[in-house]
């Protein structure tokens, strides 16, 4: 038994705790954290509307893809969904709500701590 406990690592005194990093991490928006969400919501930030078409060819992403994750960012209130007939063909626009960009700002200032954190932590001594 004496073993076991001789092989855990104990942190060194230089070493930060791993905890507060890893709270951060858990503390991020998992709605906006996933790739294409992300893609969505920062491209209507800077648009004014987009088109589910306009979206798809911008991320790149199938028709389905589109569909689940603009889902979530509705549910979420995070984006509005606008479906409408231009002749006999469907449209579907999509727009930032206050909330999403409020969530949008939340997130990139909780990113840009995450990278002054990691690195200041990675700074030569």
């Amino acid at each position: 038994m004496a073993k076991q406990n001789s092989l855990r690592a104990e942190p060194s005194p230089e070493t930060p705790p791993a905890a507060p990093q890893k709270q951060a991490v858990d503390n991020l928006d998992r709605v906006i954290h996933e790739r294409i969400r992300l893609g969505v919501v920062s491209a209507l930030a800077v648009n004014p509307s987009l088109t589910f078409t306009e979206l798809k060819h911008l991320l790149d992403v199938t028709d389905g893809n589109l569909s689940v994750h603009s889902r979530k960012l509705e549910e979420a209130g995070y984006i509005e969904c606008n479906k409408s007939f231009e002749g006999r063909v469907p449209k579907t626009a999509y727009r930032l709500t206050k909330p999403g960009r409020q969530a949008l700002e939340r997130y990139l200032a909780h990113m840009e701590a995450l990278i002054n954190v990691t690195r200041a932590g990675s700074a030569p001594k």
